[in-house]
């Protein structure tokens, strides 16, 4: 029997002539959880992005303007935070200052490009800041990143076509699992097809995207200018192709690791569905699948689960709307704090290799675009983490309209991502930095 190998996405194996065989891994043995985790090595940072649509309910869930850091009281639909408010900060004043559409729910949250920002075309977006993060963070681990979504209809995000939350670097939309059984299989998943089988089909791929790049290098030298960026446009998406192909052929044959969790059942929505994605999450993060995630949470069928038959938009626009409106938006804030208080929990349970946790390399953001209605200035903004080395504990009211991309590149900068700028960012935001 050969030694034990070098350690693949945190399992241990044996090696023979003719299988890789997974085993646990023994700490008697000197194991940790991975190369990257071992003992003596600082944990990884990692970034996680929750989105949620249709804003707050703004005169409850934001802190007063007046009080400002640690002593703030903490409004009445963060109450269920409580335990964990020295481990949070609520950021206001921050904005998308080139996003001026409402009906665009999470579309621009994390990218703060303007719609109209290519001439010529009626839609524009950029990256977004978790796939900038993923470029840096996500180097090491199976999946780059993962972009996690509500399987809701457009307006579920928001109003409009708020499909995603991450956006690529052309500009469209990563997709992802739609569900928590979806998002357990692509993390989890045993590899049942042969290996020898995997490498033909990864070598088809190759060839197939080999074959399309150099038709399409022939095509372009008969075509005009404004073919041209198209082309350019689609040649990006190959080569994006072949990145992704490059990291399967990178871990094929590597075990999956084994997660902290039982599969998921299927059918469940809204808020059990929320509370099962966290734990997927923290699964993901425990083993090093991946270090970057995003997650478009529903709203309409959380509502309905909650047994409320207020309408998501009508919702948002509670300003003069009756009684039962107005406490369908409270029951709703209360559901999605009691549920992020929930994953801040695990993450501060969760203990890494070294004896600290999840939660101290760790950068979770939660908000949205949209303030409520189809204002959108004041994000909703909540951070928590001490991945990023933010202020925590703490009420921080910066300039009015001062830039959501201003936090979007303090945050990448503290998880180490070496970026200048970021989106319509002016600099990084001092006011969150500890």
């Amino acid at each position: 029997m050969k030694p034990l190998t070098t350690c693949i996405s945190r399992r241990h194996v044996l090696a023979t002539g003719t299988a890789v065989i997974a085993l646990p891994a023994f700490e008697s043995l000197g194991f940790r959880r991975c190369a990257a985790a071992a003992a003596g090595a600082t944990p990884p940072k990692r970034l996680v992005f929750l989105g949620f649509g249709w804003g707050v309910t703004e005169d409850e869930w934001y802190p007063k303007i007046g009080e400002p850091g640690a002593g703030y009281g903490l409004p009445a639909m963060l109450e269920p935070l409580a335990k964990h408010k020295a481990d949070f900060s609520i950021v206001q004043g921050l904005w998308n200052r080139l996003t001026g559409n409402g009906h665009y729910g999470s579309t621009f949250w994390l990218t703060g490009a303007n719609e109209y920002g290519a001439p010529g075309q009626s839609f524009f977006n950029s990256v977004s800041v978790d796939q900038v993060a993923a470029r840096s963070l996500g180097t090491d681990t199976r999946f780059e990143s993962l972009a996690l979504d509500c399987g809701e209809a457009a307006g579920g995000s928001g109003h409009g076509p708020g499909l995603s939350l991450s956006w690529d670097s052309r500009g469209k939309p990563v997709g992802g699992p739609r569900n928590p059984v979806e998002a357990f299989h692509r993390l989890f998943a045993k590899e049942t097809t042969p290996l020898e089988q995997q490498k033909a089909l990864l070598g088809q791929r190759r060839s197939i995207l080999d074959n399309a790049l150099e038709n399409a290098r022939d095509l372009g030298r008969s075509l005009g200018t404004t073919d041209q960026d198209k082309l350019d446009e689609y040649l990006q998406g190959i080569r994006d192709l072949e990145t992704r192909l490059s990291r399967d052929e990178k871990w094929i044959g590597a075990p999956r690791p084994e997660p902290s969790l039982d599969e998921p059942k299927p059918g469940l929505a809204g808020r059990e569905e929320i509370a099962l994605m966290y734990d997927v999450i923290v699964a993901a993060i425990q083993t090093d699948s991946t270090r970057v995630l995003t997650y478009r949470q529903p709203v309409t069928t959380l509502l309905t689960s909650m047994g409320l038959k207020t309408e998501a938009h009508t919702m948002s626009h509670y300003h003069g709307r009756p009684g039962d409106v107005v406490e369908s938006s409270r029951k709703r804030d209360l559901a999605q704090s009691e549920l992020l208080a929930g994953l801040i929990k695990k993450l501060k349970d969760t203990k890494e290799p070294d004896g600290s946790t999840l939660f101290d390399h760790t950068t979770v953001v939660y908000g949205s675009n949209i303030r409520t209605g189809h204002s959108l200035d004041n994000c909703p903004t909540l951070i928590a983490g001490r991945g990023a080395g933010v202020k925590l504990g703490e009420n921080i009211v910066v300039t009015k309209g001062t830039p959501l991309c201003n936090a979007w590149l303090t945050l990448l900068k503290g998880s180490g991502v070496n970026a200048g700028s970021f989106g319509d960012s002016t600099g990084e935001l001092g006011e969150i930095k500890a």
